[in-house]
């Protein structure tokens, strides 16, 4: 079976004239939706299920994250998180990243195999600021038959200063949900 995601990487990086490996920046830049993105975003299909088992393959988790349009905080954790050396090293460590419009039109399909918009889809799971980070578990195994804002292990409502941002990522990768709370998790020193 043929990889979607690397062939769609590698049409792009050659209609860039760049391999795949070598396309990487740093530095977000403003689409033309009005969003920040990254080169290091995951090429998605926009399939969760497939989404969560390709970051199963590469050894990472999931982790989508919602912004919109004129996001004050989301322009912040492009310029100001996404840019600090240490939190993007340990992210794309250890995390397939896909990014989200609020109010976006692109189909969805969730875990329950459905196919919603954007918009729908945040709805669904309860997106109500920006940004909002969902963080799903190592398989898509059972997760279309819970209600849609159980099937997160963790979730990041608006954006935290630097070192909690990078504590939620390192909680949710070394499954700290599995022995207590984010706060719990801060609190052990």
């Amino acid at each position: 079976m043929i990889d979607r995601r690397r062939m769609l990487l590698a049409t792009g990086a050659a209609m860039l004239g760049a391999s795949p490996a070598r396309a990487q920046v740093t530095k977000a830049h403003l689409e033309e939706d009005g969003m920040y993105h990254f080169d290091w975003y995951m090429a998605s299909f926009l399939d969760f299920a497939e989404d969560i088992a390709t970051a199963q393959k590469a050894g990472k988790r999931l982790a989508v994250i919602w912004s919109q349009k004129g996001c004050i905080y989301c322009k912040q954790m492009a310029e100001q998180h996404f840019v600090d050396e240490t939190i993007v090293k340990y992210v794309r460590a250890n995390f397939e990243v896909v990014h989200l419009n609020l109010f976006g039109a692109r189909e969805v399909t969730d875990l329950d195999g459905k196919k919603r918009g954007e918009r729908a889809t945040a709805q669904l799971y309860g997106v109500r600021q920006t940004p909002t980070t969902f963080f799903f578990p190592e398989s898509a195994e059972g997760l279309g038959a819970k209600p849609p804002l159980q099937r997160a292990v963790a979730r990041m409502p608006g954006l935290l200063e630097p070192v909690k941002f990078l504590e939620m990522y390192k909680f949710v990768r070394e499954k700290g949900y599995e022995k207590g709370s984010f706060d719990q998790w801060l609190k052990r020193g």
